[in-house]
């Protein structure tokens, strides 16, 4: 059962569920909070779900890793989102087909698996919120295999470094493995672009930590590079 700071949490950040009264109670009485730390692994590949966690703070980071070791970040689910992956294996019977781990120190509301498929015939507001969410990840997938399969590597690099500096700031604080990782391709391949960025006067590299210059210079490196 949710205290009174777990219910007050669930009412900001998903509001278009708990405007439904009855709903609320339900996830008051027949859910439990919970807090893990960044680093700490979510879910493996292969492994059953028993939980659907609705995220009030932090981040978790969804991904697929090869045999080669490469990782492709899939989605990241944030306050306000659950893991779609997840009640998807609790809607099919499958086990989960990714991993995941805590990006940022998460609290979440975990709510049982028969609870979620209960909520699914007797909550229209949890129905359309589930499917809202699986048609809004379905659609950032596709323009991911899009990106990988279609875009030059360069310009995709470029891009992510421009929206980094455009809403975050001018620094970067990333290993290129996880550059790479949220890019889909190897570390050896973003390193070595990123040091030709840095050739072209567009970044400052140092360990750790990457000093981004003009967001407009990096979104036109496919240019100067052809």
């Amino acid at each position: 059962m949710l205290a009174a700071p777990q219910i007050a949490a669930l009412g900001r950040h998903f509001p278009q569920i708990v405007a439904d009264t009855g709903f609320a109670q339900a996830l008051a009485a027949d859910t439990m909070a919970a807090s893990l730390e960044r680093g700490q692994h979510i879910c493996y590949e292969g492994d059953s779900c028993s939980h659907l966690a609705l995220v009030t703070a932090g981040m978790a980071r969804v991904f697929k890793l090869a045999e080669s070791g490469r990782e492709i970040t899939l989605y990241r689910v944030e306050p306000g989102e659950c893991c779609i992956l997840t009640a998807s294996c609790m809607l099919s019977g499958r086990t989960f087909p990714a991993n995941a781990s805590v990006e940022a120190d998460l609290d979440a509301v975990l709510i049982p698996e028969a609870r979620v498929l209960q909520w699914m015939s007797a909550y229209e507001s949890w129905r359309r919120f589930l499917w809202n969410l699986l048609a809004e990840r379905l659609g950032d997938v596709i323009s991911l295999v899009e990106e990988v399969a279609f875009r030059r590597m360069d310009e995709r690099l470029g891009e992510y470094l421009a929206a980094h500096a455009q809403q975050h700031g001018r620094v970067l604080v990333a290993t290129h493995h996880q550059i790479a990782a949220d890019l889909g391709t190897s570390r050896e391949v973003i390193s070595r672009m990123l040091k030709d960025f840095e050739l072209h006067g567009l970044l400052r590299l140092s360990r750790g930590r990457i000093e981004l210059g003009d967001p407009n210079g990096l979104l036109a490196i496919g240019r100067l590079r052809d």
